[in-house]
């Protein structure tokens, strides 16, 4: 007899294992992952941090309603965080201020002595900055392991090694079926969920759904061992024109050249390119030697064209919904973002962490992406 589920939920990343915690105590979930582990892509390779202002305007509602679960449940550390600027960058960064205090972030400007006082051995000609004090860095992987566990406590099935190949509506139902050991397995959901990360629109296609365009973007980061110890004290830095930004990792420095290159749905490698790039970025910022390329790594970060997330049920086709596009801020909103999702998948109202979002500012429908359908997959 075939297995069947209030919710089918495909990837089990953060977006997915979140999305599960937050639904299985209220429907018979069942989570899906192709790898042979939760969270091999984008959620296992993140830096990740919580600031306030990442990710942009359209982001910075969730972040601040995810802020609190994320403290209250000993997730995050504090960092700090500073968005340096050269002397003719003042005014942008005067800008920053308004923009991100306006939307109730805790954002100063500081001068060149603050500065230096927080990242040693700053070159002369970065002489202004914002200051974060809020920005910490986030347990990413105690995150990811706590949403597994409140799944797998509240009932939720996991399924590993999944590679789904087919979505179909039959009798009102959705199949979902994948091919694992040798054998084809089937399984019926009432709803699909899609938090498929960079695979989201090849998920959308099999559904018989428009893809929306959402396009996976390759982020590299590097860890050095430099010639002096890194300041456990280091803020996160990132430069306004938003070409690097730095973190110390224990002893060791994590850099990253900002990168955003339009990549296809993969097992992400870096280039050594990016890897040369960000050293280099680095070298007209700070005055450190590096003394050894110790790792290096990419990940795909996925953005919808107007880089918002994508939360709720498809515009035309019904039950399948959509949580995805969260480029590289999904893991610093998760809370929210799995909160606000399971109250649309449900059917409920929202709670004190969503009254304040905007669902109709996430919904799918305001992205009409002219990518044909795939599939004819509605019954």
């Amino acid at each position: 007899m075939m297995e069947e589920f209030d919710i089918a939920i495909i990837g089990a990343g953060m977006a997915g294992a979140s999305l599960a915690a937050e639904c299985a105590p209220h429907a018979r979930v069942l989570l899906i992952e192709a790898e042979d582990t939760p969270g091999y892509h984008t959620t296992g390779r993140s830096a990740a941090f919580w600031d306030e202002v990442y990710g942009g305007p359209a982001v910075v509602p969730l972040t601040l309603a995810a802020g609190p679960y994320l403290a209250e449940h000993g997730f995050l550390h504090e960092r700090g965080s500073l968005v340096i600027g050269r002397a003719h960058e003042r005014d942008g960064l005067e800008r920053f201020v308004a923009d991100y205090a306006g939307l109730g972030a805790h954002v100063e400007l500081v001068d060149r002595a603050a500065m230096a006082a927080l990242v040693p051995g700053l070159l002369p000609e970065w002489t202004a900055a914002v200051w974060q004090p809020g920005c910490a860095d986030i347990d990413v992987a105690g995150l990811h392991q706590h949403y597994l566990a409140r799944a797998r406590q509240a009932g939720s099935v996991l399924r590993v090694r999944a590679q789904v190949d087919r979505i179909e509506k039959a009798g009102g139902l959705w199949e979902i079926g994948w091919r694992t050991a040798g054998q084809d397995v089937r399984v019926r959901a009432a709803l699909v969920a899609n938090a498929a990360g960079a695979w989201a629109d090849t998920v959308a296609g099999q559904a018989g759904a428009r893809r929306l365009g959402i396009a996976p973007l390759r982020r590299t980061i590097v860890q050095l061992r430099l010639d002096g110890p890194v300041p456990a004290t280091l803020p996160l830095t990132f430069d306004l024109a938003g070409e690097f930004y730095f973190k110390p990792s224990g002893d060791r420095l994590w850099l990253s050249p900002h990168d955003e290159t339009p990549d296809v749905p993969c097992d992400a490698a870096p280039e050594e390119y990016d890897v040369a790039l960000a050293i280099d970025r680095m070298s007209r910022v700070v005055d450190w030697q590096v003394q050894a390329v110790e790792r290096r790594w990419a990940g795909l970060r996925s953005f919808a064209p107007d880089r918002a997330p994508v939360y709720g049920f498809d515009a035309d086709v019904p039950g399948f919904f959509w949580f995805a596009g969260q480029g590289g801020f999904g893991i610093q909103t998760a809370p929210a973002a799995a909160r606000l999702g399971a109250q649309l998948l449900l059917g409920q109202g929202p709670d004190e962490m969503t009254a304040s979002l905007d669902p109709a500012a996430y919904a799918p429908g305001r992205l009409r992406a002219a990518v044909p359908v795939e599939t004819s997959a509605q019954a």
